[in-house]
């Protein structure tokens, strides 16, 4: 009867503790904390000296995730692998061990808290299972004194560890979810917006828009990285902005200008150089690629270095091992790769001045950086953004009028956003006022140097990209960008207005009054420009012109190979006369 009695109590006892620990892990999907709360009442309800649940680590492994009576000690030792110990073996096998005396066990874990002399500690583990296998173990010891020991508790013990199961199953649900909602939301962010955003890069045009995508794709990855295009287009902002969106962000950016050193300077300050390995040597010096390891290494101006030295750098990217100058112990060094040219690597290749195994090691992600001409609506924010910053750093408030937006909407800028930058800066500078008007700028009074370098023909990385590779010899200089025909007054002082994307139009600016205008803002063209300036000093070509404005304008074109800034030379007129003629005749430039 007594026994009877006995039973009928623990069997209550165990309703309410199965109730109570079923309404904890219900409360929160906070594992550790719901876990922690579930074993306080296990231990207290049945008189359990310690607990403990281990989960599957996703780095592989277990993990003790919460525990109650364990010492810091003992936490700190809470790293198990499958197989290994006790817990080890009941993850592995999925069946419940139960130790009656643990000191007994050769395979018990270390560092357990010994059991005072004349105890017995007896040790239970349950797998926590699911559907998809085990994914933890749930443990539990006790003071025994019988034989028993642990008989009428893996019942309990089992049933907690399958509520603890359902518990693990809901949170990773609920988590994939969340995750797979949170980026489905980032997605559809990106795409509502349209654009993509790059920290210390302006590209509101479609063209840089397509570029910034690009390094969002490549960012993640571990891919080696070469940028093309000309000088002054941001190739450095690019390669660090790829740096910077890989998981490699909060490891070193290191850059190297290739061009800036001689061969035997550039291995040693790559691969750095052991002690007495040269005359001022005086003691070891880790490289570049010591520096960067584990990090990003961009190195500029890749098509510069010498053939000598292309080899050994190939041997780096193949084994991604190296030795330092005057030494013999090869270095393993985990680096990511991006380069940048404003060189035809293609066209080299053929000459044989750069090594065909070495291009295609380093063009295996070709980002191709357009120039500022080619992207005329990144100007006026690009504008706005230098000249703010020069307001911050010289304590001026000067603006730009919309006369002299346009000058430098219309300019040519061979030297790309870092021309622009000095000709903002320079003429900044050099402004009396507190707008910076049309007549500010060298240009405007035949004073600007770089004037020459508008017609020279460019042979660089963006002009290769765009031609077959029979094609690429010489390609011609992109012709002048013309101002849109439905340009009016923006009316006030100062420029303002935002851009939103490579479709948004230019802004209206005033006409310059250098030119009669028409109705629609267009310089008027009637022909008589092809006889209103003397002939220049060099030799006509020798067969006659057309009669006819349209036919002289083609003859021009395909005398000059289609570019503008010859044809205008042939007919005495400037260049912009030529886009109008142009324009006005419905002449279609043909492209090579």
């Amino acid at each position: 009867m007594q026994e009877e009695s006995k039973s009928t109590s623990r069997a209550r006892v165990e309703l309410v503790t199965i109730y109570a620990i079923s309404r904890i892990l219900s409360s929160s999907l906070d594992l550790s904390r719901t876990f922690r709360e579930a074993l306080n009442v296990l231990t207290t309800h049945m008189d359990f000296r310690r607990g403990m649940v281990v989960l599957e680590d996703p780095d592989g492994g277990l993990m003790l995730t919460s525990s109650v009576g364990m010492s810091l000690e003992e936490r700190e030792l809470g790293h198990y692998q499958a197989g290994e110990g006790v817990i080890g073996r009941v993850y592995s096998n999925g069946v419940p061990v139960v130790v009656p005396d643990i000191t007994e066990e050769p395979e018990f874990a270390k560092g357990t808290q010994p059991p005072e002399p004349g105890q017995r500690i007896g040790f239970a583990a349950v797998p926590i299972k699911s559907s998809r296998g085990v994914l933890g173990v749930l443990a539990i010891d006790r003071v025994t004194t019988g034989v028993g020991g642990f008989r009428d508790d893996l019942p309990l013990l089992t049933m907690v560890a399958t509520l603890m199961s359902q518990t693990i199953v809901l949170n990773r649900n609920v988590t994939a979810e969340r995750d797979q909602w949170m980026s489905e939301t980032r997605r559809l962010k990106r795409e509502l917006k349209g654009r993509f955003n790059i920290d210390n890069a302006i590209g509101h045009s479609k063209r840089m828009q397509e570029v910034f995508a690009e390094v969002h794709q490549v960012g993640p990855s571990r891919s080696t990285v070469l940028l093309r295009g000309e000088s002054g287009t941001g190739k450095e902002v690019i390669a660090r902005a790829v740096h910077e969106l890989s998981p490699r962000a909060g490891a070193a950016f290191v850059k190297v200008n290739c061009a800036a050193l001689t061969e035997s300077l550039l291995e040693s300050e790559l691969f750095g150089h052991e002690k007495g390995a040269f005359t001022g040597a005086v003691g070891d010096r880790k490289g570049r690629f010591e520096l960067a390891n584990g990090g990003t290494l961009f190195l500029d101006e890749i098509g510069d270095i010498s053939p000598a030295f292309q080899a050994k750098l190939l041997r780096v990217l193949q084994e991604r091992e190296f030795e330092r100058v005057g030494g013999i112990k090869a270095i393993k060094v985990d680096v990511r790769l991006i380069c940048a040219t404003n060189r035809n690597l293609e066209k080299m290749v053929a000459a044989g001045t750069f090594r065909a195994d070495l291009y295609y090691r380093i063009n295996v992600v070709s980002i191709f950086l357009p120039p500022l001409r080619e992207r005329r609506e990144d100007i006026p924010p690009l504008v706005t953004h230098i000249l703010e910053r020069y307001n911050k750093d010289n304590k001026r408030e000067l603006r730009v009028s919309p006369d002299a937006m346009r000058v430098l909407y219309n300019c040519y800028w061979p030297g790309n956003v870092r021309e622009l930058e000095n000709c903002v800066e320079r003429t900044a500078t050099m402004t009396q006022g507190k707008v910076i008007e049309a007549m500010n700028f060298p240009c405007c009074s035949d004073r600007c140097l770089t004037q020459m370098l508008h017609n020279v023909d460019k042979d660089d990385a963006v002009a290769a990209a765009r031609l077959p590779a029979e094609a690429v010899i010489a390609p011609p200089v992109s012709r002048h960008a013309q101002p849109p025909a439905d340009i009016g007054h923006a009316g006030g002082g100062g420029y303002s207005g935002s851009y939103s994307g490579g479709g948004a139009p230019m802004p209206a600016f005033p006409p310059m009054p250098r030119e009669p205008v028409t109705e629609g803002g267009m310089p008027e063209f009637d022909g008589r420009a092809f006889s209103s300036r003397p002939a220049p000093s060099r030799a006509e070509p020798q067969d006659e012109k057309p009669q006819g404005e349209r036919e002289r304008l083609i003859w021009a074109m395909e005398r000059s190979g289609w570019v503008q800034a010859k044809a205008a030379r042939l007919l005495n007129i400037t260049p912009r006369q030529m886009g109008y003629a142009l324009q006005k005749y419905q002449i279609e430039v043909r492209k090579f």
